[in-house]
């Protein structure tokens, strides 16, 4: 199973190194992680080789996702 690991944030978003893969999760795309703590944006659980989860924070997002997610816009059900 791949390792991942949370290697840095900023104001923009914050950086995963997984599978020896860096990948960039923007704010902007990933609205879910904006006011998240270290602790729990370090907190991540592998669910298969291409499926991450943070479970202090209930979401879970594939590496598909992950690399382009101009592909599954964010929409509101209301």
């Amino acid at each position: 199973m791949p390792a991942v690991e949370l290697t840095n944030v900023s104001a923009h978003g914050f950086w995963l190194l997984w599978n020896g893969e860096e990948h960039f999760l923007a704010f902007e795309d990933f609205p879910w992680f904006r006011d998240a703590s270290i602790a729990a944006l370090s907190n991540i659980e592998l669910q298969g080789a291409e499926h991450l989860y943070w479970p202090d924070l209930d979401v879970d997002l594939s590496l598909a996702i992950i690399k382009r997610p101009e592909d599954y816009p964010l929409e509101s059900k209301g």
